[in-house]
């Protein structure tokens, strides 16, 4: 457990669980969001409220960043403006988010050229993970700032994986998340199949349970799509922008991702369905779309 102060900029469905576990592991943690009404869940577990984003840089040497895109990133460093250098200078800037990596070297130079220390750490897992400190973090930048910050994210992560020099854990974050796109799409077309040929789901669920295709993601989405539950855990909408931010670096590189194309098609069709604060289950409801008829 750390005896310095943390900072933690970003309670979202992520946000607020991560924080909150390292509230709980009892480090001395200064949250800011956004919102404010979403701190109250972590200030009751220990942590000290800020009233904007500045105070967090000048109450912590490390502070982590759990934001949704680059300009939100941008806002909290005031990257532009006049106070970016003595927001990072000295500091330890931890990007846990998922962005393009293109953006995260940007930063990083940015953040370097200031005095600063950047480390990339986004995680993988959705928010049942994140509240049960499951999560694991791929790591990325200075060896020596990695190594600092590994004991920090025992509160939140089962695993770190130091995956190179920046942009690297978002590289592989994006490899490890066009599997699990292409795995779930794969899983709501054979649930749709199976449905449509009259066999018994629950029995489908069976086999598929004792067989060598289960896997902890189709012990948890194959139950949702079968019994229609799309409560949120990730959600198309981001699902797609990780989708966008894949092919993107994937045409930046000449790499073909033809499967990631047809995935990229189908959420894009279930947010025109309305779909876009569902769960990625709810994809189904485009593979039904295209079949003519919604069950």
């Amino acid at each position: 457990m750390t005896t310095q102060t943390v900072g933690f900029i970003g309670l979202g469905a992520m946000g607020e669980a991560m924080a909150l576990n390292l509230a709980k592991a009892g480090t001395p943690l200064v949250i800011w969001n956004r919102t404010p009404a979403k701190t109250g869940t972590v200030v009751a577990a220990g942590a000290q409220p800020a009233h904007d984003a500045a105070e967090v840089f000048a109450r912590a040497m490390t502070v982590i960043l759990m934001l949704v895109d680059g300009a939100a990133i941008d806002a909290v460093l005031d990257r532009r403006g006049p106070t970016f250098a003595s927001r990072v200078h000295d500091r330890t800037i931890v990007h846990m988010g998922t962005t393009s990596p293109a953006y995260s070297r940007g930063l990083e130079g940015d953040i370097r050229s200031a005095g600063g220390r950047y480390v990339e750490a986004p995680v993988s897992g959705s928010r049942k993970p994140a509240e049960a400190g499951q999560l694991v973090a791929m790591l990325a930048g200075d060896a020596d700032a990695v190594e600092a910050l590994r004991p920090l994210l025992a509160a939140m992560c089962r695993e770190t994986m130091v995956c190179g020099p920046v942009p690297n854990a978002l590289l592989m974050k994006l490899s490890v998340n066009l599997f699990l796109i292409a795995l779930v799409t794969g899983l709501a077309e054979a649930v749709h199949f199976a449905q449509r040929n009259g066999l018994d789901l629950s029995r489908f669920l069976a086999v598929l349970n004792a067989g060598p295709m289960a896997s902890d993601v189709s012990r948890v989405k194959a139950p949702k799509l079968i019994d229609q539950d799309f409560a949120v855990q990730a959600a198309i909408s981001n699902v797609l922008e990780n989708n966008r931010l894949i092919a993107e670096a994937a045409r930046e590189s000449g790499i073909a991702s033809p499967l990631l194309d047809v995935c990229h098609a189908l959420y894009g069709e279930a947010l025109e369905l309305g779909l876009g604060e569902a769960d990625m289950v709810a994809v189904l409801r485009a593979i039904e779309a295209r079949s003519g008829s919604q069950q």
